[in-house]
Order: C-alpha cells, then structure tokens, then sequence
C-alpha cells in the first residue's frame, strides 16, 4: 500500500470496472486457451495416492482458468441492452478474428485499446468502445454517488500499525489518502513493543507508565514521543546512508580500474596499431629493468650489467648479441635508449619469421596475446579485490581508514597488474614459434 502506484478512487473505479466485463466476455471467445495439463488420468503409484504436492490425479481436478471477475468489485448489474451489446459486439470480433485465434498477450493488447481514446480503423475495437464507453457510465451512475458520500464522511481514512525505519514509507503509506483533491487522514498507533519504541526509548515510557500506574490499554499521545520516533528513523536514516554511502566508494574504486581496462581492451578489438602498441610495452619493459639494475646513486663500478644483460635476454631472446660491455660507458637515459633501438630491431626479424609461415599472422598474434593476458590477469585481479575488501575492514582496528586502505592497495594492485600484463605479452610473442601446416602432397 505505501507503494507507488495507482490512486485509491473514492467511490470505485468505473473505468476499471467497464474495462474487467469487457475482458470476461472477449477473452473466452477470443484468447488461445492454455493447455495446462501435463499427464492424463496419471496411473496411481502401487495402489497408493500420488505424491504430495501432484493433486488427486483426475483430469477434472485441475484448476481450470476463467476470466471472470469476483461480483464484489461491480457496484451494479448491467442493464439487460446493454449487456446485449456487449454479447453482440464479442460475436463481431469472433466472426472477424476467429474463436479462439488471438494469442492472450495480443487479445489483452486489443482489450486496452478498445478502453482508450486512440484513433484506430479496427472495426471490431471501435465496436468494442462505444460498448465500453455505454458500460463505464453505468457504473459511474453508482460510483460518483458512492464518491460523494464517502467525501461527506471524511475521505480514505488510512490507520498504521507500525512505524517503519525509513521517514520516506511513513509517508508514502499518509499519502494514500487525500488524493486528488479528495478529503483523507491518517493515524498511527503503535505499540511499546514495537522495534523503534524497543530501541529508542520504550522502557522509559513503561517506566512512566508504571510510575503513573496507567492502565495497559490506555491509549498515550504525546509529542515529546512523536519527536522521539522521528529522531530514531532519522538516525536509522542516517545509519543506511552512511552504509549506502561507503558501498558507493568501495564500488566506485572497481568502476574506476575497468573502466581503464575496459579502455585498453576495445583498443585491442579495434585493432588500432597493435604493433607500436606492444613494441610500447617492450619499451617500458626495458626502462623497467634498467631501473631495476642501474641505481644512480651509485658509481657505474657497482651496478649489476650482467644481471641486467641477463634479464633482458630472458625476454627477448634475439638480443643474444647484446653484452655488458655494450652498455658501458652508458648513463641510464642512454641505456634506455640504445635498449628502445634494439628492441625495435629484433621486433622486425621476430616479424619477418613469423611472416614467412603466415601473411597476417604476426597481428593475429598480438591480439591474441594482449586479449588472452588482459582477460586471464584481470579475472584473477577481481579475485583479489574481493579478497582485500573482506580484509581490509580489520585495519579499523589499528586506527587505520578502511576505505583509504582500499583504495592505495587497490591501486598497487592495479598497477602491477598492468605491468605483468605488459612484460608476459612481450615475453610470450617473442616466444612464440608457429609451426605452418605440412602441404597435403
């Protein structure tokens, strides 16, 4: 009821009313019956009944669909013409459609159609609808006196039972009443056993009225007790938003990493110069390693070139020809830049040989790579971020922000993640060795 919807028409509402009778003559003459059945006249199990839950096992048993609507929801019976109407206008529409031809979706389709003001050339819904407009104004006979009494009485009257921890229900649930100009009101009574009373405040108020010795069933209206409830569902308000609020920022962490993963995995799909793109991340896979081994503060005499040749060649195989002695004599920049060169000149001879076995196949290969490493190290990434929100939540404890947390070790992971997918693209194409298919002779 506190719900949004419909509003609740004093008097009743001939509009749905016309609109039921008309479904509850059209619809058995014009709907393709439903074949419900599942088995027919079902053996019984060893001489015992069916299982429960499977009915009595007679085809006459089964619950048969009717659309007939309950008497109670009419204020009146139709007139004998009118009715006559009705019956004459559901035979036109069978002769023109067919008994039984209309699909129920598009039979309740053509019902709702008849019951509005939209221009049609159909002449079976124009029949439809001067029935329907005759029927809805004998039924508007009754309920617009029906109306004006309930006005003369008061209205909806709407009575709660409870409180809900949300201000915004309560207010749903008094706006019922009082629609549409009409006159309403609505009251609450509420118990002290209720949650909000329970929690905030309840025993005070048995306190005083076992001071007082008020009687158990002795209604008790106070506004000191009404600005208490408010208060409570404010702070309940409060606390769900302030929760709401939090998942907000743990999610918007996650949105904000695809978003750039889902970023550099369209520009794979689209195939825009895939080439400078992993020649790009061997590049920073190189300026990576020199960082690694190289450290500036320290004199060229102590940094580790062999170990930096070394991890080199274990990614790019092609630079066997590379030694220490190369880089001697080298800051880190320079370094760096020599390394670009090289790997630029071994990505052309690991393009020529693949070439050779297939045209084509080298940008084959680089999609394939980046999307294969994309997909398999984000799904294990995701895992990972589950993982670190469950735990992260303990560093409250230690006087540590969980949601901070979150977000710089959230972004360390994202990071690296970025960097493996980048140096397993360039450690496996350069890897790669395909084998072209053997000639059929």
């Amino acid at each position: 009821m506190a719900g949004r919807g419909t509003d609740i028409i004093l008097g009743g509402n001939a509009d749905y009313m016309a609109r039921l009778k008309v479904r509850e003559y059209f619809m058995p003459r014009l709907a393709i019956p439903e074949d419900d059945q599942l088995m027919v006249n079902p053996p019984r199990l060893n001489g015992r009944d069916r299982p429960q839950g499977f009915g009595d096992g007679s085809l006459a048993g089964g619950k048969v669909k009717t659309w007939r609507a309950s008497p109670q929801i009419f204020p009146c019976e139709l007139s004998p013409a009118t009715e006559q109407m009705l019956k004459d206008a559901v035979q036109f529409a069978a002769q023109q459609y067919g008994e039984q031809s209309l699909p129920e979706l598009e039979a309740e389709d053509r019902i709702a159609i008849a019951s509005e003001n939209a221009p049609t050339n159909d002449p079976v819904i124009q029949r439809l609808r001067e029935v329907y407009k005759i029927m809805r104004k004998e039924y508007e006979s009754y309920t617009s006196s029906e109306h004006n009494e309930v006005v003369q009485l008061g209205g909806l009257h709407v009575i709660g039972t409870e409180r809900h921890e949300s201000r915004r229900i309560d207010n749903q649930l008094r706006g019922r009443a009082g629609r549409q100009g009409d006159p309403g009101s609505t009251r609450f009574f509420l118990s002290l056993q209720d949650n909000l009373l329970r929690i905030f405040g309840g025993d005070r108020v048995a306190g005083l009225m076992n001071a007082f010795r008020v009687e158990e069933d002795m209604p008790i209206e106070s506004g000191m007790l009404t600005r208490s409830l408010e208060g409570a569902q404010k702070k309940v308000e409060t606390f769900y938003y302030d929760t709401r609020k939090q998942v907000f920022e743990y999610d918007e962490v996650m949105n904000n990493q695809r978003r750039a993963i889902y970023s550099e995995r369209r520009r794979v799909l689209e195939g825009l110069d895939l080439k400078e793109q992993v020649i790009k991340y061997a590049e920073q896979t190189m300026d990576e390693i020199v960082d690694a081994y190289v450290n500036p503060e320290l004199p060229p005499e102590e940094w580790d070139m062999e170990s930096l040749v070394g991890k080199v060649k274990e990614f790019i195989y092609l630079l066997q020809d590379v030694e220490p002695s190369h880089l001697e004599d080298m800051s880190s920049s320079e370094m760096k830049v020599f390394l670009h060169e090289e790997v630029r000149k071994a990505y052309d001879i690991k393009e020529a040989q693949i070439e050779q076995v297939q045209a084509g196949l080298m940008r084959q290969a680089e999609r394939f790579f980046i999307l294969n490493q994309i997909d398999t190290l984000w799904r294990e990434h995701l895992q990972a971020m589950d993982a670190l929100r469950e735990s992260v939540g303990l560093r409250g404890y230690g006087q540590k922000d969980p949601l901070i947390e979150y977000k710089q070790e959230g972004y360390e992971m994202f990071l690296e993640m970025m960097v493996d997918i980048r140096r397993n693209v360039v450690f496996n194409l350069f890897k790669f060795q395909p084998q072209g298919q053997p000639q059929a002779v």
